[in-house]
Parts: structure tokens; sequence; C-alpha cells
């Protein structure tokens, strides 16, 4: 099979490649990067070509696919804004208690380790 052959992928696959290479041309990304850049990532998420038959497909991950988006959901930190600036110090104030909690009972946790 020569290199470039996309005839073990399974369907699925190729409109998983068609649909990531419509993104990357549509920020702007030249044709063939896009082309080439889409397939490694069909390539990352289901390992490769997945040839017919019975037990031999390979569940896929979504590994790539998930990275994309914001973090902390559609709002993307706007919701924390809105509050009163009391409130938001109040957490503030709160987190970092928790975290220094945390921290005390860690390093006393080490300390009692390495006295065994």
């Amino acid at each position: 099979m020569p290199r470039g052959d996309k005839s073990s992928y399974t369907n699925k696959q190729k409109r998983q490649a068609e649909h990531i290479e419509e993104g990357y041309e549509h920020r702007g990304v030249r044709k063939r990067e896009a082309e080439r850049r889409a397939w490694a990532t069909v390539n990352k998420e289901t390992g490769g070509g997945n040839k017919s038959g019975s037990g031999r497909g390979v569940k896929d991950t979504n590994v790539s696919s998930k990275r994309g988006g914001r973090i902390g959901g559609p709002r993307g930190g706007k919701a924390s804004a809105r509050r009163p600036a009391a409130a938001r110090l109040r957490s503030a104030k709160k987190a970092a208690a928790t975290r220094k909690r945390h921290a005390t009972k860690r390093s006393a946790a080490r300390k009692g380790a390495r006295r065994k």
C-alpha cells in the first residue's frame, strides 16, 4: 500500500478528517497543510487506519477533541466577574484558607513518613 493511501480508513475516520480539515482552512491554514494536520489528528485519536473484520477495531479515544473550548465553560469567567466584589473577596479568602490548611496537612504527613 503506497504512502498516503486512505483505503484502510473507515468512513467515519474519513468524515472526521474532512471536518477537521475544514476547521483548519476556516482558520486560514493552507489546503495541503490543513489536510496533513487533519489526518495527523485522526491518526492520533483513532490509532491510524482500522482494518475491517470482527474484533480488529480499536476503540477510539478523543484526546485531541477535548482540547478545544473555553476553560470554565461557555461563560469563561464572566459569571464570577458579575458577582459583587465582597462576595469574590470572601471566596478568595476561603480558598486561600483551604489551601493553607491542606498544605499543613500534607507537610505533616510527609514528616511522619520520613520518620518511619
